[in-house]
């Protein structure tokens, strides 16, 4: 028994405040894009059932992952899926690039036909605003680890009728070394289009990000170090899920981009044999 001249047990309250709070529930809707905290697998949740969650990436490779308590990262955050309400909110008309959405139907099969972008940053921001439209018409979204390479990469390919091959460059702009790189290469079943932006980062508007503009770097220091440096952010992974969050659709970016994209998903699309 507890004397009366003693309040609460302090020691009990204490080990109460220490104790973390769980992780926050949240509800999968048609644009939850997670990572599963244990192996880094990041892509969109296509499907909730008892015991696991399915993610499938910008490449359209499918895992799935156990339905445990702060499973999974939505933004850096730990977080813990569920399924989403019966008679919840209707679903979206529109697609995050702005399209008539469509429910209901599997997506196709993949083409053989391709999209190269130059990295994973630019992979992840194209599924982000086209991922909808890319899985209903089969395309894939293959990150390659910069262009130095790229006429091997395209020869490597072998573009031809039913294989044709869409590459997206950053900072495509007269008298760059991009600019240089995709000089002559020429070929029917072949488009290369690009951005001006330093980098994809760059092609998100700096008011979908909450900052005036983005910094002006000086020449010879890297990008996105700059950028981090002059922002006060610390890590450049910290920096780029901050730039992901807050890209909700096709508004959130630069018209440079958003054409430029338009472009090579419809050169992938046009051959009807390109399945």
């Amino acid at each position: 028994m507890r004397s009366r001249d003693y309040g609460p047990d302090v020691l009990a309250e204490a080990a109460r405040k220490a104790r973390p709070a769980p992780p926050r529930v949240v509800e999968v809707d048609a644009d939850t894009v997670v990572e599963d905290a244990a192996s880094g697998f990041t892509g969109l949740v296509v499907e909730v059932e008892a015991g696991g969650a399915t993610l499938e990436d910008g490449q359209g490779r499918r895992r799935v992952f156990p339905l445990e308590p702060g499973a999974f990262l939505l933004f850096g955050e730990r977080v813990t899926l569920a399924g989403p309400r019966r008679g919840g909110p209707a679903r979206p008309t529109r697609t995050a690039s702005g399209s008539t959405a469509v429910h209901g139907q599997a997506a196709r099969v993949a083409r053989q036909s391709r999209i190269y972008v130059e990295g994973l940053h630019d992979a992840a921001l194209v599924e982000r605003i086209w991922g909808d439209d890319l899985r209903l018409e089969g395309v894939v979204v293959e990150p390659l680890d910069g262009i130095d390479e790229l006429a091997s990469v395209v020869s490597a390919f072998r573009p031809g009728p039913g294989r044709r091959l869409g590459v997206l460059v950053d900072h495509l702009v007269p008298g760059s070394k991009e600019s240089r790189i995709v000089a002559g290469l020429t070929h029917p079943h072949l488009l290369v289009t690009g951005h001006p932006y330093i980098d994809i980062w760059q092609a998100v508007k700096p008011s979908a990000v909450g900052i005036p503009a983005w910094p002006v770097v000086p020449p010879g220091q890297p990008w996105k170090e700059g950028v981090c440096a002059a922002l006060g952010v610390s890590d450049p992974r910290t920096m780029w899920r901050r730039i992901l969050s807050s890209v909700d659709s096709f508004a959130d970016v630069e018209s440079g981009l958003l054409s430029a994209v338009e472009r090579l998903i419809d050169f992938v699309t046009a051959d009807g044999r390109g399945t």
